[in-house]
């Protein structure tokens, strides 16, 4: 049997944060180090297949972190089953090789559903009156119940919104401890959130965001330090970043540029303004730093008018449709027919109305559902109206724009010596690596 693998996914590790993590940087001093080249776009759940599958987003499906099924004209953010991902991933793969051994995926973010032997992820449940219970699916499925006697709930408000924190993290490496003590798995991939947070609401440099990495070292030298006393042979560390959050000093707003044209409708419920879908020529499901804009029918008349619009716009550097989308990865289906891409120091929000007065109940809440949209806004909290503020211009860092410069590009660590990869290692050729770490 191979040494167990241990594969922590960190949003936001830089290069230049590794000495600031004595764990990470004990683990390089005597493994190997590289920078990540990380494919478009740069955020979540496309980074995440991109090494669980070993595929691009034009492959593997996942074009950002959530879609818009047209023919139901329905939005799904941060919701899907794993049976969205259309390839194979890590587990898949290793159960068809190498069946003996086990494999966890603990709380990659599409994981429900998948093949692991062993998943966890948050999956609270949602009542009619917009209120949720919390909850985590796990397999085996009871097991949410002996995690919840031993350590309590998950702490889902500490996993995003004005309170996150690392008590997430912490729950996290917390369950995984319980769960080696169980069922010793061969294979773990952990997602660790703590790094996305300070450096999306103060800035990737800001003081808040170098408290972070302290944080997160006391994080990762409980697991390192558990895992070393629980596994007879000292596990393989793989520390992976899944992009680099970059500063930003600009706001773009494609959703009111198209309304200001004429191309996206809303309608009106008691003075409160809802995207419609069905009947806007245009509009924009916008994630971090790009953004799907999804024209009705896929009209080409329409598509000339999007582009012409946004050509040229402060704040973005491609504006691409049709074949273009191959360039960033994005020539699939599910995509929107123009591919807004932001330049680094620029981010997109959701917003569509002119007036916050108009503005829908749910954009003053942290509820990433109903949100057409990513809204990193929601890590902040106005005391005045005790609610989430409507001002996108408080966001100082943000993440998805291609990684094309060298400070772009995160941190790859093992603790194993002699990997032999090159300086820098596509993303997509981790999924390789790590089937070469447990032999097949």
């Amino acid at each position: 049997m191979p040494a167990p693998l241990v594969v922590l996914s960190l949003p936001g590790l830089r290069q230049q944060d590794v000495p600031q993590l004595p764990v990470l940087a004990g683990l390089a001093a005597s493994g190997t180090s590289a920078r990540i080249a990380h494919s478009f776009p740069c955020v979540t759940w496309p980074s995440q297949c991109n090494v669980l599958t070993g595929c691009r987003a034009e492959a593997h499906g996942i074009v950002a972190n959530g879609f818009y099924w047209r023919e139901k004209h329905e939005v799904e953010m941060w919701t899907a089953w794993n049976e969205v991902i259309e390839r194979p991933q890590i587990w898949d793969t290793i159960k068809q090789q190498q069946p003996e051994l086990k494999t966890a995926a603990w709380f990659p973010m599409l994981a429900k559903g998948c093949h692991a032997d062993f998943v966890c992820m948050p999956a609270p449940i949602h009542k009619p009156d917009g209120s949720e219970d919390m909850w985590c699916h796990t397999k085996p499925q009871e097991f949410y119940g002996e995690l919840l006697e031993q350590l309590g709930h998950f702490p889902l408000q500490h996993f995003w919104g004005p309170l996150a924190g690392i008590q997430s993290s912490q729950w996290i490496v917390d369950s995984a401890v319980l769960t080696a003590k169980k069922f010793t798995p061969d294979i773990w991939y952990v997602y660790l959130p703590h790094l996305d947070y300070a450096a999306q609401k103060f800035g990737p440099d800001s003081p808040q965001a170098v408290a972070a990495l302290t944080e997160l070292d006391g994080v990762l030298a409980k697991l390192t330090n558990q895992f070393a006393a629980i596994y007879p042979e000292p596990p393989v560390w793989l520390a992976i970043s899944e992009y680099v959050i970059t500063s930003v000093d600009h706001v773009a707003y494609p959703n009111r540029r198209l309304r200001e044209t004429g191309l996206l409708h809303v309608i009106e419920e008691e003075g409160r303004e809802q995207l419609d879908f069905e009947n806007s020529d245009a509009w924009a499901l916008v994630d971090h730093q790009f953004s799907h804009v999804f024209v009705r029918d896929s009209d080409p008349n329409i598509i000339a008018q999007v582009i012409q619009l946004f050509d040229g716009t402060d704040g973005l550097q491609m504006v691409l449709a049709d074949d273009e989308r191959q360039y960033v990865n994005l020539n699939h289906p599910r995509s929107g027919d123009v591919i807004l891409v932001s330049t680094p120091n620029s981010w997109q929000a959701y917003y569509w109305w002119l007036d916050d007065k108009h503005a829908p109940a749910y954009a003053r809440t942290v509820d990433i559902h109903r949100k057409p949209g990513y809204d990193p806004v929601e890590l902040f909290f106005d005391p005045a109206t005790r609610s989430i503020p409507l001002d996108a211009s408080l966001v100082k860092g943000s993440h998805g724009a291609p990684a094309v410069t060298a400070e772009m590009q995160g941190a790859l660590i093992c603790s194993r010596a002699n990997l032999n990869v090159d300086e820098v290692v596509p993303d997509v050729e981790l999924h390789d690596l790590m089937l070469r770490l447990v032999g097949a």
